[in-house]
């Protein structure tokens, strides 16, 4: 008969002792069993975390955590972020849900992005569950952004080791006259639900150079730092760094440097904008689909 300490030492054995871990591609991306995100104990958090910082992103099934439970478990991996130019839940600001209707034509993220790339300092991690979800579609793409700068040829590395990139989170602010339209009139137009959302940031700042080639603040490895919010390279002109920038954002997204997530209501996915990108798909036209976002505040880039 196995003994309490023989049952510990196996889990030791397997490298997880409370949460099972099981890779859903050979880029990045993993999905965590044997774990109710409403009741765990620091000693399966620090094994959560590892496991997000080896894999980049995670996902959880069947989870039934409410809007308090899930900013509780946010909360472990740091300060909550609000969004700058939308407005989060009336009764739960510090979660913002993304809801694209049946007659929607646009869905909120469907480009390739990291989140929040426009602030001095960029989220670290983006917590989403879903509430709603389409029978099909609406799935979420991940790349790995190491893989990235690790496959560039050593002269390209060379290159653009000590450059960086202008990003922008508005080409204008909403105060401005909306004579070439809004903000909620451009980026969310076809999204009325997003649209809605949308609020002046003030005297926030959403314009931020950060480097191109980005070191983890934690695994100390390098990654191509990317998102559709780089509209330049900082100090140069466009017509030099639009080239560098179209091969850069095409390269990053190889299909062997991608992971894509199916999503259940319940499921959760917790990745790190550090050193991935992520793009929600939009292939799910006349229906709906709710999530409920926490971003997680980061660093100044390095």
């Amino acid at each position: 008969m196995a003994t309490a300490q023989g049952v510990e030492a196996q889990r030791v054995e397997a490298g997880n002792r409370r949460i099972k871990v099981k890779a859903i591609a050979g880029s990045c991306g993993a999905e965590i069993s044997g774990v109710d995100l409403r009741h765990i104990d620091d000693e399966t958090f620090a094994e959560i975390y590892d496991a997000w910082l080896e894999h980049l992103v995670v996902f959880f099934r069947d989870q039934t955590l409410t809007p308090e439970e899930q900013i509780t478990f946010a909360k472990r991996f740091g300060e909550i972020h609000h969004h700058p130019f939308i407005k989060g839940m009336e009764d739960y600001p510090d979660i913002l849900e993304i809801i694209k209707e049946e007659g929607d034509t646009r869905a909120f993220g469907e480009t390739w992005h990291t989140d929040q790339m426009f602030n001095p300092k960029p989220a670290k991690a983006t917590i989403l569950y879903a509430k709603e979800t389409p029978d099909a579609g609406g799935d979420t793409m991940f790349a790995n952004m190491y893989q990235a700068y690790d496959t560039l040829s050593e002269p390209m590395k060379a290159m653009i080791g000590g450059v960086k990139t202008w990003n922008v989170g508005s080409r204008k602010k909403l105060s401005e006259t909306d004579k070439h339209g809004s903000v909620s009139e451009g980026r969310y137009k076809g999204n009325e639900k997003m649209a809605a959302k949308v609020r002046d940031p003030g005297e926030l700042v959403t314009e931020a150079a950060h480097p191109l080639v980005r070191t983890h603040p934690e695994t100390k490895r390098r990654a191509l730092y990317l998102g559709n919010h780089a509209i330049g390279l900082h100090g140069f002109k466009d017509a030099e760094a639009r080239p560098v920038l179209d091969y850069l954002k095409t390269h990053a997204i190889h299909p062997e440097f991608i992971c894509r997530f199916r999503w259940e209501v319940g499921s959760m996915a917790i990745w790190d904008n550090r050193c991935t990108m992520h793009r929600a798909l939009n292939d799910y036209p006349g229906k709906r689909r709710r999530m409920h976002r926490i971003t997680i505040a980061g660093d100044t880039p390095f």
